[in-house]
């Protein structure tokens, strides 16, 4: 056999591999939290200072270990998922985001949060796809989305997606489900405490598994779909929960009481509460008979 064989045998190989394996092209998201730096609307882009990334460790026993950690890096730099993005956030702002690719380059998500204290902040508001921020919204609520694809305009492992299930539950309980097309909107306040979700489905990716012209197999870049979420907390959230407070300072769980509650709202009533005694009527206090009797045997005397 001529060796001017062999370089045409090694190149015709390399090309039936590349028929026989489907190339892989899922791209890294990469999830941190702090605070805004910089919005820059002209060049579409939102900067996060001193990110924190998260990141799981998974151990031979036990579930994973998930923890926030300091990146090298003074900040993250990436395009805003949608220009709403400049109406909800500015400097200073609490956030966590999601970039794919990469850290930086383009948020997927970006969602505002509340809380002061480590590892105890809810997501209030989210701008693009909710799955990728591992934060727990405020007000006990939680949210599941799975896009439809249509069949029709698929890419890879990626379709346009035509509508999406739009699934939220209330302190563990499914209380709303929505098939949502483009542009529209799920809205839910049946709780009666004030508190507000609203989830609009924008526009989506869905896989291409379930679409039966595709390939089984095929992979590509991950689907991302865009949302608009907004949540307003149940009224008098601001004061501590006291379950929360009183693995601290009780000074501190007082002082945060203070001046958070409404005037017009109620604490939480007991479970148990304790009875309260109260004079029946007809009754005299001892210290009033006491009085009477006295006066009495002195009028006694007074007249002897």
């Amino acid at each position: 056999m001529s060796r001017s064989f062999y370089p045409f045998a090694i190149g015709a190989a390399f090309f039936l591999c590349l028929l026989i394996v489907p190339a892989s092209a899922i791209l890294q998201e990469v999830t941190v939290k702090s605070t805004v730096a910089t919005v820059n609307q002209a060049k579409n882009t939102l900067t996060i200072g001193n990110p924190l990334q998260y990141g799981c460790s998974y151990p031979a026993s036990g579930g994973p270990e998930c923890t926030w950690t300091p990146m090298n890096a003074s900040s993250l730099t990436g395009t805003v998922p949608d220009p709403s993005a400049f109406t909800l956030f500015k400097p200073g702002d609490p956030i966590a985001g999601t970039s794919i690719g990469g850290p930086g380059g383009s948020w997927i998500a970006l969602a505002k949060l509340y809380g002061s204290r480590p590892n105890e902040e809810f997501i209030t508001d989210i701008i693009g796809d909710p799955g990728t921020i591992p934060i727990p919204l405020i007000g006990d609520y939680a949210l599941k989305a799975d896009t439809v694809p249509d069949c029709a305009l698929c890419s890879g492992a990626a379709c346009t997606a035509n509508s999406s299930d739009v699934a939220v539950s209330s302190r563990g309980l499914a209380v709303s489900e929505k098939i949502l097309s483009p542009g529209q909107t799920l809205f839910f306040n049946g709780r009666n405490d004030g508190s507000i979700i609203s989830v609009t489905f924008v526009k989506g990716e869905a896989s291409s598994s379930a679409c039966p012209q595709v390939q089984k197999g095929i992979t590509g870049v991950q689907p991302v779909s865009l949302y608009l979420v907004t949540l307003v907390p149940p009224i008098g959230y601001g004061q501590v929960n006291i379950r929360t407070a009183t693995t601290t300072r009780p000074d501190e769980a007082l002082s945060s009481l203070a001046g958070t509650v409404p005037a017009t709202t109620a604490l939480p009533t007991s479970a148990n509460p304790v009875p309260v005694t109260t004079p029946q009527a007809g009754s005299q206090p001892v210290g009033a008979i006491s009085a009477l009797g006295i006066a009495g045997i002195l009028l006694l005397i007074k007249k002897h």
